[in-house]
């Protein structure tokens, strides 16, 4: 039995994979601090006699350093996520990020064991170079704009695993997730397609910041976690980048739309401008479209569902959850 360890398994990522792993019949561990993740994500895989979750932070190097040693591989997924979230909380993002990743290096060279290390499509920046390749220069922003140290914390990151890839020789992946959306998905750090889908049940404005023309592809949750499967079972991945993400392009604007006309909303669209819906410092990207070649060439990973399908899976959970704050004001970001 394949024993593999998720860090951040109990976020809205980890816990899916958890599941599809659990489902094959993999022993799973978990590592999870629960600052956005939730106890409620792993409710099914807790039913299971071969997961295994530790509340704690991936920096405690003694649990960390004891769980490594009994797994075959580590997907490192802990993170602070949500560009609300990084702005708000600029100092923990960065040392989380940063911090956290070089621990699970260390313990996985100590071990040596194959890491899957998580990035984002963040780290592409301003490049005006689309759809975005993994081996594009990347642009990104002045210091004093705030928003940009997630996407250096997270290249930072990438830099950290290939040296360790190229010096120590441990085996280690980079996948790039662009915007990834599904059940389970919170809306309480900005998270896009589950804000507006709750606010339009609940007949509220789907707010909108700047003009709506920024334009995102949205890839479902189970689409992605299979991609990240196959790179970590190809022995080919190691040492390599890869985007994971759909290639089916939307305006936020045209999502606002989309999402009013699948939950039969009676909802309008408000428009909020930057100013007033973030700190000084925030800077946005107004295209972020993937180039999926390689990954499919290695993999053959084609995302299956599409904006449509997402949207109408995220409205029959809520439908389904009792959303006691359904009526309360949530606040939108669509700069993910």
């Amino acid at each position: 039995m394949t024993k593999v360890l998720i860090t951040g398994g109990a976020g809205f990522v980890g816990s899916s994979l958890a599941e599809r792993l659990l489902a094959q019949e993999y022993e799973v561990h978990v590592i999870d601090d629960l600052s956005t993740g939730s106890l409620a994500n792993i409710t099914r895989a807790r039913r299971s006699p071969h997961f295994h979750y530790y509340v704690d932070t991936v920096t405690n190097t003694q649990l960390l350093e004891e769980v490594v040693s009994k797994v075959d591989v580590i997907y490192h997924l802990a993170a602070s996520v949500g560009v609300k979230l990084i702005v708000d909380k600029l100092i923990d993002s960065i040392k989380n990020n940063v911090w956290g990743t070089e621990t699970v290096l260390e313990a996985a060279y100590k071990y040596r064991k194959k890491v899957l290390l998580t990035s984002t499509s963040e780290v592409y920046g301003r490049s005006n170079t689309e759809p975005f390749r993994e081996t594009d220069d990347l642009r990104m922003g002045p210091t004093i704009k705030s928003r940009w140290s997630y996407a250096c914390s997270k290249a930072l990151d990438e830099y950290l695993g290939l040296a360790y890839f190229l010096e120590r020789q441990l085996p280690v992946i980079v996948v790039r997730l662009f915007n990834t959306v599904g059940e389970r998905q919170t809306d309480a750090y900005g998270m896009v397609v589950p804000t507006f889908v709750k606010q339009a049940l609940a007949g509220q404005p789907l707010t909108i910041y700047g003009t709506g023309q920024q334009s995102r592809c949205f890839c479902h949750v189970q689409d992605v976690v299979e991609a990240l499967q196959a790179l970590m079972e190809n022995e080919a991945s190691i040492g390599e980048v890869y985007n994971i993400g759909s290639t089916e392009e939307i305006t936020i604007d045209a999502l606002a739309d989309r999402v009013i006309a699948l939950t039969g909303s009676s909802s309008k669209k408000q428009y909020i401008p930057y100013a007033e819906a973030y700190k000084v410092g925030f800077d946005d990207i107004q295209r972020r479209v993937p180039n999926i070649d390689k990954v499919h060439a290695l993999t053959g990973f084609t995302p299956r569902l599409t904006i449509d399908d997402i949207i109408r899976r995220v409205q029959a959970e809520m439908l389904q959850t009792p959303q006691t704050d359904l009526a309360e004001k949530s606040p939108a970001v669509h700069a993910q």
